[in-house]
Order: structure tokens, then sequence, then C-alpha cells
């Protein structure tokens, strides 16, 4: 069974991202594909602390080679963000550019989510993506949420056929 790792790119308190996760977790319906979430609040990477470029991949930090293993380890990558400010979370920016190689040609597809779904935060997160030379699928997300009165049920229902396109493009490409 191949692993996509869903990679939750907020570590505010207050956040809607584990309640957006758990159901993706519980709507990500694949025979082959095995969802695996990845919490960057609990990674708690320290801002970028390697002595050499990411590029090299001389790792000294056990936290660096720990998180190499574990992107390593899987087939495909989620991840799932909000728009701050026109852009995305620095936890998110920290832990891509902890890696370089273990990133490359890694199928990517991205959800990103805010009041007015996010675009200019996808934009931002576009340009590294292409950067590390991820494959980025062509399904990605974009939740249009009110964050004071959200509701999984209601707002993210709407979503279930995009969450079913993302699985279907990753199933089509890993097996």
């Amino acid at each position: 069974m191949k692993s996509i790792g869903l990679i939750i790119g907020s570590n505010r308190p207050n956040r809607i991202a584990i309640k957006i996760a758990k159901w993706i977790d519980e709507n990500f319906d694949s025979s082959s594909l095995e969802l695996e979430m990845i919490d960057l609040k609990k990674i708690n990477l320290p801002f970028l602390d390697e002595p050499e470029i990411p590029a090299k991949s001389n790792y000294q930090q056990e936290h660096t080679i720990k998180w190499a293993k574990e992107i390593n380890s899987l087939d495909g990558i989620i991840i799932l963000y909000p728009q701050y400010n026109w852009g995305y979370p620095a936890v998110l920016k920290n832990a891509l550019d902890y890696l370089y190689d273990e990133w490359r040609g890694k199928p990517v597809s991205t959800i990103v989510y805010g009041s007015h779904g996010g675009f200019q935060a996808q934009i931002a997160l576009d340009l590294v993506l292409k950067g590390l030379h991820m494959n980025t699928l062509n399904s990605n997300i974009s939740l249009s949420i009110n964050a004071d009165a959200f509701n999984v049920d209601t707002d993210l229902e709407k979503y279930r056929f995009n969450l079913e396109t993302v699985t279907h493009e990753f199933e089509n490409i890993l097996n």
C-alpha cells in the first residue's frame, strides 16, 4: 500500500486545520492508498538550524535526519494550510526549507483554506513547490470558509468531489 502524508501546515493553538484534516482523513477513500497525518505543530522543527544548505543533504541535526526519513518514507504529499496575509504559515515554509532532495519528484496536492479560498497563498506556495522540483498534481483544493462560524459537516461536504478527484489522481500516478 502506498503512503500519502497529510502535512498540517498550521501550528496556531486554536486552529481549524485539525478539524479539516480529520474530515480529509475520514473521506480519503482509497483501497490502495494510506493517509498519514503529519502535524507540524507536533514535529516542532526549530527555525532552520543546519550548518549547510539542504541541497547538500549533509544533515547534522537529529530532528532534520528524522524529518528527512519521514518524508522519504512517503509516496506522496498533501499539504493542508491556511492563508495568512496573502501567504502561507512560517511553520510550513520552515518545514519545506529543511529538506531538498527528499521533496524532488514527490507528487503533491495542496488544500488551502481561507475566507476567500486562499488563492494568494496558493500562488506563493506553488513557486516554492516548483523550486523544490515536486510533482504538483492538477487536483488542488481551495476551501472558502468562515472561521468564526466553521462547521465541518456543512462547510466541507461541498468539497467531497474535489477530495475524490485528488484521491483518484494519486491512485493513477502511484499505482
